[in-house]
């Protein structure tokens, strides 16, 4: 795993950037971006630059946006294309940022965000507004580089599999609570459940700007149709393995400032919970992607719950 300090062995990428600095710090994921000032008024050609670094990368950092608000950060977003709403059930700000608020519960489990809708976001725009004193990394994970470190028949196995996601994943499966749940994660989780999603979609995916076979998987995905329990469970198990190996991901230490972008078609985060009851709270922006296509040709399917009120589907 890399984790991301400033550094001087980072490698700075030179020549094909002329308007933003790239410091690539991991040899399969991560880059810090210089040169930006999250806002409107970014332009035109250092955003084409920022979005080639977040498609080489997969997940860029921003840092010292001290001065970003939410507006600032709505309006950034938007130049990356079409904000969705803040989520398929939970009403976050009631028009596009979601907080992600320690205090409502802790994601800490691996995940690409929203799978459990046919139209998967395609970036998230994540700004840190409190963070805890210790603690409270974050890490992701490159899904189009795991997919090509599979064995040549792993990678004919996973082509052929579907996998349903739904909203309505077992939240205590890998985290078990001791001594009871808080009040406002209850009301946060009956608020993510009080309506149902699920969407089968296809277990490679092919990226739609880059072309990259990806593993489209995490917490939401609830079984591989066709297949027992036992094996979708050893299957699953033996993908997101691959997945998260240390060598395939990048940790990042939050700093006051710091803005977080990531391509939701190619990569899987965790929130790591190890900062005890410190307040942390960050708000998330998705931008509207579009309808997973499989390395086949199949497409993802609409089980249960209509999604048109979330998010368009890009073109």
């Amino acid at each position: 795993m890399t984790s991301v300090q400033d550094h001087p062995t980072a490698l700075r990428s030179h020549g094909s950037y002329q308007h933003v600095d790239v410091t690539q710090v991991g040899g399969v994921i991560g880059a810090v971006v210089g040169g930006i000032r999250v806002g409107g008024d970014v332009s035109p050609a250092a955003v084409a630059e920022l979005r080639a670094a977040l498609l080489r990368h997969k997940v860029v950092f921003l840092r010292d946006q001290q001065h970003a608000t939410d507006a600032d950060q709505r309006a950034f977003a938007r130049l990356l294309g079409t904000p969705t709403k803040p989520h398929p059930t939970v009403s976050g700000d009631g028009g596009v940022v979601l907080p992600i608020d320690a205090e409502q519960g802790k994601a800490n489990s691996w995940h690409t965000d929203v799978t459990f809708v046919d139209r998967v976001p395609a970036i998230s725009v994540l700004r840190a507004i409190t963070l805890p004193p210790y603690g409270g990394t974050t890490v992701w994970a490159n899904t189009a580089a795991a997919y090509r470190r599979l064995h040549p028949a792993l990678q004919a196995l996973a082509g052929t599999l579907r996998a349903v996601h739904t909203n309505l994943y077992d939240y205590a499966a890998e985290r078990p609570q001791i001594g009871g749940i808080d009040v406002k994660e209850e009301e946060y989780r009956d608020e993510f459940r009080h309506l149902e999603f699920e969407t089968e979609h296809p277990v490679v995916r092919i990226h739609p700007e880059t072309g990259e076979p990806t593993l489209l998987l995490g917490h939401f995905v609830r079984s591989f149709p066709g297949l027992a329990t036992a094996d979708f469970n050893d299957l699953f198990g033996l993908l997101q393995r691959h997945i998260t190996r240390l060598e395939n991901t990048v940790r990042w230490t939050w700093r006051p400032g710091d803005v977080a972008i990531w391509d939701n078609r190619a990569t899987q985060h965790y929130a790591v919970a190890d900062y005890d009851d410190q307040p942390r709270l960050l708000h998330r922006i998705t931008i509207a992607g579009d309808i997973p296509v499989g390395i086949n040709g199949d497409t993802s399917i609409v089980r249960k719950g209509d999604a048109s009120h979330y998010s368009d589907v890009a073109a």
